[in-house]
């Protein structure tokens, strides 16, 4: 049974304690962080169902009077675990890696902290061999995380030569402030990093991509060209797609008219936090072009990580050698894909 800690019980940290506690070869030793958020707040108020341990830095009088109970400090969790998921707040993984560097721990560490904390870029559908038995992984933002399942889909099939991306990126998080109120888009100097972080995991496909940030909170939505080294039909698209365990094809008709009615869905499904770890892709966008294809795909920025960071921890702890293997185990917890049962 291996055990993981989790650094960071943010929007990210909280649906990866979740997805972890879903495992069965897995132990949830427990959760750090630094403040009684409201998040923790509502851990509390829900039972504690993961000990909180605090990290260097935490008011724990501020924790004892708000009656939260709290198990003992960020080394004592570090010292109890095999692996650790790091999602705390972006600069800050890269001083914790020293303490699982002094403890002799694994780290999976999220998008948001630079590529050099790790020794290997990490996706469970591309590259998971890369991952057995090294000590520290990051994982892809969400958008490349979501973006790369759908790529690595169609180059299984075919084999891809080139990509071209096009993302509308939601603002901010649901609840955030940090951004301010807006009514504009701003476009991002090209090529986007998802394009250029594709290609870390998978050079041997050329990626360009344009981003634009735009004032909604509910999901990405990315348009994607590829070009196969064969030509790609709309009914090969279709059925790759459907094949998968992680994307789930949608139809306009059937009442998924964009990224709110599929945020709407998961809560109507009684999801936790209504997520969903799947992406989806719209089949009415699917269109051939020349030997290429076109799609639009939508991408559950808060959860569409926590799938591949599972795949992260099998790899890196050697649970499954096999990336088949271990993404399948990951899925068979987390009930993917509950949408074919």
């Amino acid at each position: 049974m291996i055990k993981v800690g989790i650094a960071g019980y943010g929007v990210i940290g909280q649906r990866l304690a979740d997805g972890v506690a879903l495992q069965k070869d897995m132990e949830l030793v427990g959760i750090a962080d630094i403040a009684p958020t409201l998040s923790i707040r509502a851990l509390a108020e829900r039972g504690m169902p993961y000990d909180l341990y605090l990290v260097d830095g935490a008011d724990k009088e501020a924790f004892d009077k708000l009656g939260i109970k709290t198990a003992g400090s960020f080394d004592d969790l570090v010292s109890k675990v095999d692996v650790m998921l790091d999602s705390a707040p972006g600069g800050v993984g890269i001083k914790n890696k020293e303490v699982y560097k002094a403890k002799g721990v694994k780290a999976v560490f999220q998008g948001g902290e630079k590529d050099e904390v790790a020794d290997v870029f990490f996706h469970g559908y591309a590259n998971y061999d890369a991952g057995v038995d090294q000590q520290f992984l990051k994982l892809t933002s969400c958008n490349t995380t979501g973006l790369i399942r759908a790529v690595d889909c169609l180059d299984k099939l075919v084999g891809l030569d080139r990509v071209a991306i096009t993302i509308v990126r939601r603002v901010a998080d649901p609840g955030d402030y940090h951004r301010g109120l807006t009514n504009a888009l701003l476009v991002d100097k090209a090529p986007s990093h998802q394009a250029v972080d594709l290609m870390s995991i998978m050079p041997h496909i050329e990626a360009t991509g344009i981003l634009v940030h735009t004032p909604v909170t509910h999901g990405h939505f990315i348009t994607v060209v590829a070009n196969g080294k064969e030509k790609i039909t709309k009914e090969m698209a279709i059925k790759a797609f459907k094949d998968h365990d992680r994307i789930r094809v949608v139809r306009l008709e059937d009442g998924f008219l964009g990224n709110a009615s599929l945020f709407r869905y998961g809560r109507d499904l009684g999801r936790p936090h209504g997520d969903l770890y799947e992406i989806a892709i719209w089949e009415d966008t699917i269109v051939e072009t020349g030997d290429g294809i076109m799609f639009g795909l939508h991408i559950p920025q808060e959860s569409v990580t926590i799938p591949e960071t599972i795949d992260a921890i099998r790899a890196a702890a050697g649970m499954q050698k096999d990336g088949k293997e271990g993404v399948a185990e990951t899925n068979k917890y987390l009930n993917l894909p509950s949408w074919k049962k």
